[in-house]
Order: structure tokens, then C-alpha cells, then sequence
């Protein structure tokens, strides 16, 4: 007969098992695709994300499926000339943006691009939505705006210019097409994504009704800071097993 928890964190935090079985890195970036679908990365079959794995080479979703239906047994596998090493599918060719983020920036492992509705809002009227409310705030200000549209980052140019309007930071709205999110691990990605759609929303419905001052500066930041450093533990996870639940077929390998 075993013991009975006797400490808080026995009683109350679950092991990573229980919060969500060990999933491949394509069953991964398969949860993360469908998750964001939720969040408002849905812009038909527009949008990629890429995963940087311990050999350099990159998983990124196929073209020509919508993110809420990617199984893991459709992610592909890239180098970072663009060559198709694993996979019976298509890669956009956009993914060109991705190739120029992943050699320009070695800190970074996942990078998502897509169209999301209130991001995309936002990126065509050349501003960085304020602030508003505490989900808004765990990305930080660090936010940057790509203002120009010359060419599809499918162009390689236009893919180093995104790049470099880009620097160092978190993400980016880039004008009159969509968002850019680069993270650590998928875990981060996902409430980097989610944060930032979420704040493009408020942000458009706090204008709607008159506008208010945003959450100071100093509190925002200093929240996004600690959640960048502790990570949010369990919110991916959480996501991920909704997927999961909904659908187990995304888990499919082939």
C-alpha cells in the first residue's frame, strides 16, 4: 500500500506523463499546427512552421492541408537548401522564409508564419497592438513591425529583409500579410501564438469601445519576463491533449 501524498507538490503537480503522453517531434508540431488552428491561425491553407532538430535539418507542415487536419505521418522533414529529405507532400514555397530565419538566427528552433485574422488586422494598419490585459501581455513588447510589402517571402530577398527587420526579437507583424513567431521549443511557440493573436484582439476590442489606457509597462513586461524564463507549464500540454481527444489520428504516424 502506498503513502498518501504528504507535500504539496505530491498532491497537486502531476507528473510530465500524466500531463501528456511523450509524443514524437512530428506529433508535436502536428499538435501545434491543429492547437493554433483554434487560436485563429486558420487562414485556409496558408501559413508554416518550422522545427529545427538536433541534425539541422527542419519539420515543417505540408502545403495544401489546412493546419486542423496535419497529422504527424504528414509532417516532412527539409534541409536548409529547401530539399525534401522525408515526406510525400509538398513544401510551400514561402518556407523560403524560414530557410533564411534559421540561418541567420542559430537561438532559434520553431518559427511559425501564418495570417491569423486580429494579427493580420494589426500588421495592415502599421502598428503593434497595445497591451490591455494580462493573456496580452506574455509576450513582451519586443514586437517588431516589417513595414513593407516588396515581394511574397517566397523571394529570397524578401525573406532576408523580414529577417532583418526582425533582429533579435520574439516577433513580428509583417504589413499587409501576416505575423512571424520564433521560439525556443513548441511549448513556448504555442503561448507566444496564442499571446499574441490574443492581445491583437483585445487590443481591436478595447479601441472599439472608446479605447482605455494600456497595463502599465513596467507590470507587463515584468510578467513576460517571468513567463519567458519558468516557460507556462502545462498550457501546451493541456492544448495538445484536447487535440488529441478530439481527433487521435493526429498522432498518426503512418
Amino acid at each position: 500500500m502506498t503513502s498518501p501524498p504528504t507535500t504539496r507538490a505530491e498532491r497537486f503537480e502531476p507528473t510530465p506523463d500524466e500531463i501528456l503522453p511523450p509524443l514524437t517531434p512530428r506529433a508535436e508540431l502536428a499538435c501545434l499546427a491543429r492547437a493554433l488552428y483554434r487560436e485563429g491561425y486558420e487562414e485556409h491553407i496558408a501559413g508554416h512552421i518550422s522545427s529545427k532538430q538536433p541534425d539541422g535539418t527542419l519539420l515543417v507542415n505540408p502545403f495544401h492541408l489546412r493546419w486542423d487536419e496535419v497529422r504527424a505521418e504528414h509532417i516532412c522533414r527539409i534541409d536548409l537548401d529547401g530539399n525534401v529529405l522525408e515526406g510525400d507532400w509538398f513544401v510551400s514555397l514561402a518556407i523560403q522564409l524560414h530557410l533564411e530565419l534559421h540561418k541567420a538566427r542559430d537561438d532559434v528552433t520553431v518559427a511559425v508564419h501564418n495570417h491569423p485574422r486580429w494579427g493580420t488586422v494589426w500588421a495592415s494598419l502599421q502598428r503593434v497592438p497595445p497591451v490591455h490585459d494580462q493573456t496580452s501581455a506574455l509576450v513582451d513588447n519586443e514586437i517588431v513591425l516589417h513595414n513593407d510589402y516588396g515581394k511574397p517571402v517566397g523571394d529570397a530577398d524578401e525573406a532576408r529583409d523580414v529577417v532583418v527587420s526582425l533582429g533579435n526579437a520574439k516577433a513580428a507583424l509583417l504589413a499587409h500579410h501576416g505575423v512571424l513567431v520564433v521560439a525556443d521549443n513548441v511549448g513556448q511557440a504555442y503561448a507566444r501564438c496564442m499571446s499574441l493573436e490574443w492581445r491583437s484582439r483585445m487590443a481591436w476590442h478595447v479601441e472599439a469601445v472608446g479605447g482605455a489606457a494600456p497595463m502599465p509597462a513596467e507590470a507587463s513586461q515584468r510578467l513576460a519576463r517571468g513567463i519567458d524564463r519558468r516557460g507556462y507549464p502545462g498550457l501546451f500540454e493541456a492544448m495538445a491533449r484536447q487535440e488529441i481527444q478530439l481527433d487521435p489520428r493526429v498522432l498518426d504516424e503512418g
